[in-house]
Formats: structure tokens, C-alpha cells, sequence
């Protein structure tokens, strides 16, 4: 037989294990990009909490897919939102990732 001490403890595990957020990774550079257009690699991935490695990944599927443009600024990137590019999800293809972006301004 379990004490309380014991199921709260067990509780709060279960409860840790499985936090999740409604937008990725992706989802999260986006916004942040969208706030700190001339944010350096290193501040993106301690805001969004990945690894600079990840972070400079999730930046270079954006451009690719046409949702972020990087422009050079001397030695710095600055990032340029598409805000009309849709969606990928067939669900959500008829919205702009504007109205997301929105959201969080």
C-alpha cells in the first residue's frame, strides 16, 4: 500500500514526464525570430532551448521552405518573415503563418 507522500511523488513523475507545448521547435524559432529579427544563433537556442546546432538547423529548414529569408548584415544574419506562407498541415494549408505569428506579438 502506497502513502500519500509516495502517490504525490509518483503523481508529479507522471506529471514531468509528460510535459509538452502546442507548437515545435520550428514553431518556437519562428515566433522568436519574428520578436528578435537580428537575434545571434546562441541567444535563439537558450531562448527556445535546444542546442545551437539544432537552432542553426531549424533556420536553415525555414529558409528552405521559404518562411524565413536570412539576410547578411555585415558579420551578423537578420531574419525576414514570409508571413504570407501557409501552413504545411492540410488541416491548417489555408492559413498564413501571419496569423500565428500574431498571436505572439
Amino acid at each position: 500500500m502506497q502513502t500519500k507522500a509516495k502517490r504525490a511523488t509518483t503523481a508529479e513523475t507522471a506529471t514531468n514526464r509528460k510535459q509538452w507545448t502546442f507548437l515545435s521547435n520550428h514553431g518556437h524559432v519562428l515566433v522568436h525570430v519574428s520578436r528578435y529579427p537580428d537575434s545571434l544563433i546562441r541567444d535563439l537556442a537558450d531562448a527556445v532551448g535546444i542546442t545551437e546546432r539544432s537552432a542553426q538547423a531549424i533556420i536553415s529548414d525555414l529558409a528552405e521552405a521559404g518562411y524565413i529569408r536570412v539576410v547578411k548584415k555585415g558579420r551578423k544574419n537578420t531574419y525576414k518573415i514570409n508571413a504570407t506562407r501557409k501552413f504545411r498541415h492540410p488541416s491548417e494549408s489555408n492559413e498564413s503563418i501571419g496569423s500565428l505569428i500574431s498571436i505572439f506579438k
